[in-house]
Protein backbone atom coordinates (compact mmCIF):
# COMPACT_ATOMS: atom_id res chain seq x y z
CA UNK A 1 0.00 0.00 0.00
CA UNK A 2 1.47 3.41 -0.91
CA UNK A 3 2.50 5.24 2.23
CA UNK A 4 0.53 8.31 1.19
CA UNK A 5 -2.76 6.37 1.23
CA UNK A 6 -4.20 7.06 4.66
CA UNK A 7 -7.98 7.31 4.13
CA UNK A 8 -10.56 5.42 2.10
CA UNK A 9 -14.24 5.97 1.33
CA UNK A 10 -16.42 2.98 0.41
CA UNK A 11 -19.67 4.05 -1.25
CA UNK A 12 -22.35 1.37 -1.20
CA UNK A 13 -21.08 -0.33 1.93
CA UNK A 14 -22.82 -3.37 3.35
CA UNK A 15 -22.11 -7.06 3.53
CA UNK A 16 -19.97 -8.99 1.09
CA UNK A 17 -17.24 -7.31 -0.93
CA UNK A 18 -17.51 -3.90 0.71
CA UNK A 19 -17.40 -5.32 4.24
CA UNK A 20 -14.36 -7.44 3.43
CA UNK A 21 -12.67 -4.43 1.86
CA UNK A 22 -13.42 -2.25 4.89
CA UNK A 23 -11.78 -4.84 7.13
CA UNK A 24 -8.78 -5.20 4.83
CA UNK A 25 -8.20 -1.46 4.51
CA UNK A 26 -8.54 -0.90 8.26
CA UNK A 27 -5.98 -3.66 8.88
CA UNK A 28 -3.64 -1.73 6.59
CA UNK A 29 -4.02 1.25 8.89
CA UNK A 30 -6.31 3.39 6.73
CA UNK A 31 -9.13 5.43 8.18
CA UNK A 32 -12.29 4.17 6.50
CA UNK A 33 -15.58 5.87 5.72
CA UNK A 34 -18.66 3.74 5.01
CA UNK A 35 -21.52 5.17 2.94
CA UNK A 36 -24.99 3.68 2.70
CA UNK A 37 -28.62 4.65 2.38
CA UNK A 38 -29.34 3.07 5.79
CA UNK A 39 -26.40 3.89 8.06
CA UNK A 40 -27.93 1.97 10.95
CA UNK A 41 -27.13 -1.25 9.13
CA UNK A 42 -23.44 -0.32 9.09
CA UNK A 43 -22.93 0.17 12.81
CA UNK A 44 -21.61 -3.32 13.55
CA UNK A 45 -19.09 -3.12 10.71
CA UNK A 46 -18.10 0.37 11.81
CA UNK A 47 -17.52 -0.83 15.37
CA UNK A 48 -15.41 -3.72 14.08
CA UNK A 49 -13.26 -1.59 11.78
CA UNK A 50 -13.26 1.77 13.54
CA UNK A 51 -14.88 3.29 10.45
CA UNK A 52 -16.98 6.42 10.23
CA UNK A 53 -20.50 6.07 8.83
CA UNK A 54 -22.19 8.41 6.34
CA UNK A 55 -25.65 8.39 4.78
CA UNK A 56 -26.25 9.38 1.16
CA UNK A 57 -28.24 8.58 -1.93
CA UNK A 58 -25.45 7.80 -4.41
CA UNK A 59 -27.60 8.84 -7.39
CA UNK A 60 -28.43 12.33 -6.06
CA UNK A 61 -25.91 15.03 -7.12
CA UNK A 62 -26.64 17.29 -4.15
CA UNK A 63 -26.41 14.40 -1.70
CA UNK A 64 -23.09 13.21 -3.13
CA UNK A 65 -21.65 16.72 -3.08
CA UNK A 66 -22.69 17.09 0.56
CA UNK A 67 -21.32 13.62 1.34
CA UNK A 68 -17.84 14.53 0.15
CA UNK A 69 -17.95 17.79 2.07
CA UNK A 70 -18.88 15.88 5.23
CA UNK A 71 -16.10 13.37 4.58
CA UNK A 72 -13.62 16.23 4.12
CA UNK A 73 -14.60 17.57 7.53
CA UNK A 74 -14.60 14.27 9.42
CA UNK A 75 -11.86 12.21 7.76
CA UNK A 76 -9.73 14.77 5.96
CA UNK A 77 -8.29 14.22 2.49
CA UNK A 78 -9.61 11.05 0.88
CA UNK A 79 -6.94 8.99 -0.86
CA UNK A 80 -9.01 6.02 -2.04
CA UNK A 81 -12.62 6.05 -3.26
CA UNK A 82 -14.46 2.79 -3.97
CA UNK A 83 -17.80 2.74 -5.79
CA UNK A 84 -19.87 -0.42 -5.25
CA UNK A 85 -23.58 0.43 -5.64
CA UNK A 86 -25.73 -1.13 -8.32
CA UNK A 87 -29.43 -1.67 -8.84
CA UNK A 88 -31.22 -4.30 -10.89
CA UNK A 89 -34.48 -4.04 -12.78
CA UNK A 90 -35.32 -7.55 -13.96
CA UNK A 91 -37.72 -8.09 -16.80
CA UNK A 92 -38.40 -8.35 -20.51
CA UNK A 93 -37.41 -5.34 -22.60
CA UNK A 94 -40.95 -5.34 -23.98
CA UNK A 95 -42.61 -5.19 -20.59
CA UNK A 96 -40.27 -3.70 -17.99
CA UNK A 97 -41.23 -0.39 -16.39
CA UNK A 98 -39.09 2.35 -18.00
CA UNK A 99 -38.94 4.23 -14.72
CA UNK A 100 -37.44 1.17 -13.02
CA UNK A 101 -34.77 1.08 -15.72
CA UNK A 102 -34.07 4.78 -15.23
CA UNK A 103 -33.68 4.27 -11.48
CA UNK A 104 -31.32 1.33 -12.02
CA UNK A 105 -29.12 3.37 -14.36
CA UNK A 106 -29.12 6.27 -11.91
CA UNK A 107 -27.61 4.11 -9.17
CA UNK A 108 -25.30 1.86 -11.17
CA UNK A 109 -23.87 4.36 -13.66
CA UNK A 110 -24.80 7.98 -12.90
CA UNK A 111 -23.90 7.54 -9.24
CA UNK A 112 -20.52 6.23 -10.30
CA UNK A 113 -19.96 9.36 -12.34
CA UNK A 114 -20.88 11.57 -9.38
CA UNK A 115 -18.41 9.76 -7.13
CA UNK A 116 -15.63 9.91 -9.70
CA UNK A 117 -16.24 13.60 -10.29
CA UNK A 118 -16.10 14.52 -6.59
CA UNK A 119 -13.02 12.34 -6.07
CA UNK A 120 -11.26 13.85 -9.09
CA UNK A 121 -11.89 17.40 -7.88
CA UNK A 122 -9.98 16.58 -4.72
CA UNK A 123 -7.27 14.32 -6.13
CA UNK A 124 -6.18 16.31 -9.20
CA UNK A 125 -4.64 19.19 -7.19
CA UNK A 126 -2.74 16.64 -5.05
CA UNK A 127 -1.64 14.59 -8.10
CA UNK A 128 -2.36 11.31 -6.32
CA UNK A 129 -5.16 9.00 -5.27
CA UNK A 130 -7.05 5.90 -6.39
CA UNK A 131 -10.59 5.39 -7.65
CA UNK A 132 -11.85 1.79 -7.76
CA UNK A 133 -15.10 0.86 -9.52
CA UNK A 134 -16.83 -2.48 -8.99
CA UNK A 135 -18.17 -4.17 -12.10
CA UNK A 136 -19.74 -7.55 -12.76
CA UNK A 137 -20.12 -10.20 -15.43
CA UNK A 138 -22.70 -7.81 -16.88
CA UNK A 139 -19.92 -5.28 -17.53
CA UNK A 140 -19.08 -7.20 -20.71
CA UNK A 141 -22.02 -9.58 -21.25
CA UNK A 142 -25.71 -8.66 -21.29
CA UNK A 143 -28.03 -11.45 -20.24
CA UNK A 144 -31.68 -11.95 -21.18
CA UNK A 145 -34.17 -10.16 -18.90
CA UNK A 146 -31.32 -8.09 -17.44
CA UNK A 147 -30.95 -5.22 -19.89
CA UNK A 148 -31.02 -2.50 -17.22
CA UNK A 149 -28.23 -4.07 -15.19
CA UNK A 150 -26.09 -4.63 -18.29
CA UNK A 151 -26.68 -1.04 -19.45
CA UNK A 152 -25.57 0.28 -16.07
CA UNK A 153 -22.48 -1.89 -15.80
CA UNK A 154 -21.45 -1.26 -19.41
CA UNK A 155 -21.73 2.47 -18.70
CA UNK A 156 -19.70 2.18 -15.50
CA UNK A 157 -16.96 0.39 -17.43
CA UNK A 158 -16.98 3.14 -20.07
CA UNK A 159 -16.71 5.73 -17.31
CA UNK A 160 -13.74 3.86 -15.84
CA UNK A 161 -11.96 3.71 -19.20
CA UNK A 162 -12.45 7.40 -19.87
CA UNK A 163 -11.50 8.43 -16.35
CA UNK A 164 -8.39 6.23 -16.36
CA UNK A 165 -7.14 7.80 -19.57
CA UNK A 166 -7.77 11.32 -18.28
CA UNK A 167 -6.71 10.94 -14.67
CA UNK A 168 -3.88 8.42 -14.90
CA UNK A 169 -1.43 10.98 -16.30
CA UNK A 170 -2.44 13.25 -13.43
CA UNK A 171 -1.24 10.65 -10.89
CA UNK A 172 -4.63 9.11 -10.08
CA UNK A 173 -5.00 5.34 -10.40
CA UNK A 174 -8.43 4.40 -11.78
CA UNK A 175 -9.21 0.67 -11.83
CA UNK A 176 -12.28 -1.33 -12.80
CA UNK A 177 -12.95 -4.77 -11.30
CA UNK A 178 -15.08 -7.32 -13.14
CA UNK A 179 -16.51 -9.68 -10.53
CA UNK A 180 -17.27 -12.61 -12.83
CA UNK A 181 -19.14 -15.11 -10.68
CA UNK A 182 -21.32 -15.54 -7.63
CA UNK A 183 -19.99 -14.02 -4.41
CA UNK A 184 -20.01 -16.35 -1.41
CA UNK A 185 -22.14 -15.42 1.60
CA UNK A 186 -24.03 -16.98 4.48
CA UNK A 187 -27.07 -17.12 2.21
CA UNK A 188 -25.03 -18.46 -0.73
CA UNK A 189 -22.44 -20.93 0.59
CA UNK A 190 -20.24 -23.07 -1.62
CA UNK A 191 -21.93 -26.29 -2.74
CA UNK A 192 -20.24 -29.18 -0.98
CA UNK A 193 -19.74 -30.96 -4.30
CA UNK A 194 -18.05 -27.88 -5.86
CA UNK A 195 -15.61 -26.35 -3.37
CA UNK A 196 -14.37 -22.84 -4.15
CA UNK A 197 -16.92 -22.46 -6.94
CA UNK A 198 -18.00 -19.07 -5.60
CA UNK A 199 -15.89 -15.99 -5.00
CA UNK A 200 -14.77 -15.44 -1.42
CA UNK A 201 -15.30 -11.71 -0.69
CA UNK A 202 -12.09 -11.67 1.37
CA UNK A 203 -10.20 -12.87 -1.70
CA UNK A 204 -11.80 -10.15 -3.81
CA UNK A 205 -10.77 -7.55 -1.23
CA UNK A 206 -7.21 -8.87 -1.38
CA UNK A 207 -7.22 -8.28 -5.14
CA UNK A 208 -8.29 -4.66 -4.57
CA UNK A 209 -5.38 -4.22 -2.14
CA UNK A 210 -2.96 -5.77 -4.62
CA UNK A 211 -4.02 -3.24 -7.24
CA UNK A 212 -3.63 -0.37 -4.78
CA UNK A 213 -0.06 -1.53 -4.11
CA UNK A 214 0.95 -1.43 -7.78
CA UNK A 215 3.76 0.98 -8.71
CA UNK A 216 2.64 3.65 -11.13
CA UNK A 217 4.91 2.34 -13.90
CA UNK A 218 2.82 -0.87 -14.01
CA UNK A 219 -0.75 0.10 -13.13
CA UNK A 220 -3.62 -2.20 -14.00
CA UNK A 221 -6.72 -0.55 -15.37
CA UNK A 222 -8.99 -3.61 -15.35
CA UNK A 223 -8.89 -6.85 -13.38
CA UNK A 224 -11.26 -9.79 -13.81
CA UNK A 225 -11.72 -12.22 -10.93
CA UNK A 226 -13.60 -15.50 -11.18
CA UNK A 227 -13.62 -18.90 -9.46
CA UNK A 228 -11.44 -21.54 -11.03
CA UNK A 229 -14.49 -23.41 -12.37
CA UNK A 230 -16.24 -20.37 -13.86
CA UNK A 231 -16.70 -20.43 -17.63
CA UNK A 232 -15.88 -17.37 -19.71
Amino acid sequence: MPAEYKTALIIGAGVGISASLARALSREGLKVGLVGRSPGKLQDLAAETGASVFAADASDPAAVSQLFQDVDSRLGEIDVVVYNPSKRAHGSVAQIDPLAVRDALAVTAFGGFLAVQEAAKRMIPRKRGAILLTGATASTKGFALSAAFAMGKFALRGLAQSAARELGPKGIHVAHFIIDGAVRSAQRPDPTERPDSTLNPDSIAQTYLDVLRQPRDAWSFEVEVRPWVETF
